[in-house]
């Protein structure tokens, strides 16, 4: 995508140099400030403290973290040290460990004088999967966008979307949000409804500022609103993205999803989650049960960030002091609340048949 009129990727490999740099999410949409990691720790790091974040970009941060700690120490010891460390730094994703389970193999049955070149390469390729993936995720929700603007002959689709899951979620194109970039490149009037998804107000701060940097139409709004919004038919439809979804179509994604399924079922406004496969987990059948939840530090809850008259990133206080804060960082959404599942290779029912039939390899 374009920042300034410059082409990016939220995470790219150095040219020249055992690097990997990122785009520094915690700074945005203030200002943008790209980091360079050096070391696993530095990956795992970063992504423990949301400088990345979005379940494909966390994947694609843990494999050239296992880049990283091959440059640092390819022997078995401190590559199976240092993969631990990455598959802790986030729990519910499961996109980490999808990556990380996909290299380990591979590099600890090569030399380990080859794993460095090896990991360099895994890690490109899943970086270029990732932008080829989400592109058509894209392609396919276009449709869903396409049909219901003929519907309404021509007149604006209003989206509804919760957190971020645009490019800065993945390497590039985003997952919910792909489908919306598309549609607005085909000519298609869409407005979208962005939640500023509390507590850490990834929709206001990052969907906001991509879609901005898009020329999308938007509009930022409390997190209670979306049910309003839906009851008054300001709703077509609503798209979110996905950090773990079940063989079965629960879908787990940022907390306050649920609530909009919810909603969205109650006012019959179609509800789509948007995700690659390698956000299934094909192991998982019960969401509500399986799915282990991220509890984050609870000064996300009594604090808040934001930019002073003069020109400062400051982080304040909200709450009373001594007031306790729970911070659970997703929820699930049952499959039966899920209109359907919008991947690369189409838009199936959100349940067990629905996801075979268009991932037959994975029936055993």
């Amino acid at each position: 995508m374009q920042v300034n009129g410059v082409p990016y990727r939220s995470i790219w490999l150095d040219a020249n140099q055992a690097k990997v740099h990122v785009i520094d999410q915690t700074r945005l949409p203030f200002c943008f400030e790209t980091r360079v990691l050096t070391t696993a720790e530095q990956a795992a790091d970063a992504i423990y403290n949301m400088i990345v974040r979005g379940a494909p970009l966390i994947g694609a941060t843990a494999a050239c973290g296992l880049y990283l700690a091959c440059a640092q120490d390819a022997s078995d010891q401190a590559l199976k040290h240092r993969a631990t460390t990455l598959l802790a730094s986030r729990p519910t994703a499961v996109n980490l460990r999808w990556a990380v389970q996909r290299m380990i193999p591979v590099l600890l049955a090569a030399p380990t004088a080859q794993r460095e070149a090896k990991a360099r390469e895994l890690a490109q390729r899943i970086c270029d999967e990732d932008v080829d993936l989400n592109s058509a995720i894209g392609d396919h929700g276009l449709e869903l966008i396409r049909s219901l603007s003929e519907d309404r002959s021509g007149a604006t689709v209003h989206v509804l979307t919760h957190c971020n899951a645009g490019w800065l979620a993945t390497v590039d194109w985003g997952t919910a949000l792909s489908p919306i970039f598309k549609a607005y490149d085909a000519g298609i009037d869409v407005h979208v409804w962005v939640d500023e998804t509390r507590p850490r107000n990834q929709g206001a701060s990052l969907t906001a500022w991509e879609l901005g940097a898009h020329g999308i139409a938007h509009t930022i709004i409390a997190d209670n609103a979306g049910g309003h919004l839906m009851q008054h038919g300001d709703v077509d439809i609503c798209i979110v993205g996905s950090d773990r979804t079940t063989r079965t179509g629960d879908v787990c994604n940022k907390i306050g999803t649920y609530l909009k399924a919810l909603a969205a079922h109650d006012n019959r406004v179609p509800f789509y989650a948007a995700l690659p496969s390698s956000t299934v987990d094909w192991t998982l059948r019960d969401g509500l049960r399986d799915i282990p939840i991220e509890q984050r530090p609870s000064d996300e809850v009594t604090c808040i960030s934001g930019i002073d008259h003069a020109g400062a990133i400051q982080k304040i206080r909200i709450t009373p002091t001594g007031s306790a804060a729970a911070n659970p960082a997703f929820d699930v959404t049952p499959r039966h609340l899920v209109s359907g599942i919008i991947t690369e290779r189409g838009v199936c029912e959100a349940s067990e048949s629905g996801l075979l039939r268009l991932f037959p390899e994975q029936n055993t």
